[in-house]
């Protein structure tokens, strides 16, 4: 059994196919309430790890508790946890509401109740309209809705999503991201993807995977250090220095709240670290863009920390 605050615990995960280990050792703890991705390359052990979760795979080593029970634990986890597959295909002659039903009933939800719960996931996804069509005949987008609907049917408390909004157009990505983010809290979500702009967009936290290693993990807050770092793309052709147009150095790290200053000059952006504890990024950035306008420089641009992209790739 696990603390009845964590949706899911991995203890030394491991996982072996043969002489190949899928996933290495792996040790994390997701809370209840938010949305967490599992991010990495090809490769990196994410899909094992979201079908140990699921109950899909047994694990070679460790253990892997969802809701507090083992991932096989059927009776104990029934109508608790919904899963969306990466490849689940929907039977093509099933009617999608017929399916639904059917899917809700397994859970052992009562027939009048399990057509009210199917329609009101179709409702969720905007889809009552393919009541009655036959799954064979939805596009690509309207199947990945339907898919979603059943993987969030009955209200589960968690939800394990592998690569929601792949292969879709972005109109459909959009609206799945969105339905996503009107989920937060109501159950836990973990989500699977290459998409790193998408899962920053989305996530609370995440896991970053490699070679079936995890090498990172916490708050996206903390692995974009979005918290900690600003950094300011100037113009082409500026250079550190004391004049007119030029970055200052020495006034940018003179500045109470800043703890390092960097300038790339081949990126053209400076990079300025400070401490949360006294201060907020709000008011490093009006500090840091003062001195620059004072000083004439063009900026181009600001962010908050250093993006998930970059910061994967600098682990991976």
């Amino acid at each position: 059994m696990t603390a009845p605050e964590a949706a899911v615990r991995l203890h030394r995960l491991t996982k072996r196919f043969g002489p190949k280990t899928a996933v290495n050792d792996v040790s994390l703890t997701i809370g209840r309430g938010s949305v967490y991705g599992l991010i990495g390359p090809n490769g990196a052990g994410k899909t094992t790890t979201f079908s140990l979760m699921a109950g899909y795979l047994r694990p070679s080593a460790g253990s892997v508790h969802v809701l507090g029970h083992e991932p096989r634990a059927v009776d104990e986890l029934r109508s608790r946890i919904g899963v969306l597959p990466q490849d689940a295909t929907l039977p093509a002659t099933d009617e999608v509401g017929e399916l639904l039903v059917y899917l809700a009933r397994l859970q052992n939800v009562p027939y009048r109740k399990a057509v009210d719960v199917a329609r009101g996931a179709l409702e969720e996804v905007d889809g009552i309209g393919w009541w009655k069509m036959r799954c064979g005949n939805l596009s690509h987008g309207m199947a990945k809705r339907v898919a979603l609907a059943q993987a969030f049917l009955g209200e589960p408390e968690l939800v394990l999503l592998d690569e929601p909004t792949a292969g879709l157009d972005p109109k459909v990505a959009w609206e799945i991201r969105q339905f996503i983010k009107g989920r937060r809290g109501r159950s836990t979500i973990v989500i699977s993807s290459h998409n790193l702009q998408e899962l920053e967009e989305i996530c609370d936290g995440a896991a970053i995977l490699d070679r079936g290693r995890l090498v990172a993990s916490g708050k996206m807050t903390e692995l974009t250090a979005a918290d900690d770092e600003v950094r300011v793309k100037v113009a082409a052709g500026t250079k550190r220095g004391s004049g007119p147009g030029e970055v200052p150095m020495g006034e940018l790290r003179e500045l109470p709240m800043v703890k390092t200053v960097e300038f790339d000059d081949e990126a053209l952006e400076i990079v300025v670290g400070f401490e949360r504890a006294q201060t907020n990024v709000e008011t490093v950035i009006g500090s840091v863009l003062s001195s620059l306008l004072r000083n004439q420089v063009r900026v181009s641009g600001v962010t908050r920390g250093r993006g998930l992209e970059q910061r994967v790739m600098d682990l991976v």
